[in-house]
């Protein structure tokens, strides 16, 4: 009788376990995910790090939404009156484009000397955008220094602010609202990440044949937006 009872018992022990295994996997697969966040693409990160050196108010997280915002990271972006990574048109690249990589060429195809071109004209639409109410601080200027590179500086500098083109505005709205906060985040992560990889590298023992210490590691949804609007 006692047998039986215990038989009983485990049978009812394995059953209520598999419905609790059976909710647990329901509850995982029903719950709402994090959503990914954007990550700058390691082959740019160096390019990006260095381009944001170029003036104070530029940062990697800054310069990657606005990118993305651009082209997606896509070199080969072509909007029809922009080009690359950065989306230039012929005419702002003509004064602005530089060699990045050192070939010789300024050529708008190569992020290598897009990017920087990029911070560097960004850089020149800080100062400009200065004279129009809220450039002087920071959160304004770079408002007005996003509205510029997408509609062109005589445009912002005429309207005395953010000019009412639809385009310029949800440009201008799309990186700072939507992919700058995520892009702040996931550099956080990734900077987290380093700092511990270093730190771990650091705490490890020397080999007999170490003479100095080891260097430490390398510290960058959309398509191309249209500059149709887009002038020097």
């Amino acid at each position: 009788m006692l047998t039986r009872a215990a038989g009983l018992v485990a049978a009812f022990l394995a059953g209520l376990a598999l419905v609790v295994a059976a909710v647990l996997v329901v509850r995982h697969l029903t719950a709402p995910s994090e959503p990914e966040l954007p990550v700058v693409p390691e082959a740019r990160r160096p390019v990006v790090e260095s381009a944001v050196r170029t003036c104070t108010p530029l940062s990697v997280p800054l310069l990657a939404a606005q990118i993305d915002a651009e082209s997606g990271w896509r070199p080969e972006a072509d909007s029809g009156h922009a080009q690359g990574i950065s989306q230039f048109s012929p005419v702002t690249w003509k004064e602005w484009g530089q060699d990045g990589d050192g070939d010789g060429k300024a050529d708008v195809w190569e992020p290598r000397d897009a990017i920087p071109s990029q911070a560097r004209y960004m850089c020149h639409l800080y100062e400009v955008v200065k004279v129009v109410p809220g450039g002087k601080t920071t959160s304004g200027a770079t408002r007005l220094a996003l509205a510029a590179y997408n509609a062109g500086p005589n445009a912002v500098l005429r309207a005395r602010g953010i000019p009412k083109i639809l385009e310029t505005r949800d440009y201008v709205d799309k990186i700072l609202k939507d992919l700058l906060p995520k892009y702040r985040e996931s550099e956080e992560k990734y900077q987290r990440s380093e700092a511990k990889h270093t730190s771990s590298a650091s705490a490890s023992p020397s080999g007999p044949s170490s003479t100095s210490p080891s260097a430490d590691p390398s510290a960058t949804a959309s398509g191309a937006s249209p500059s149709a609007t887009r002038r020097p």
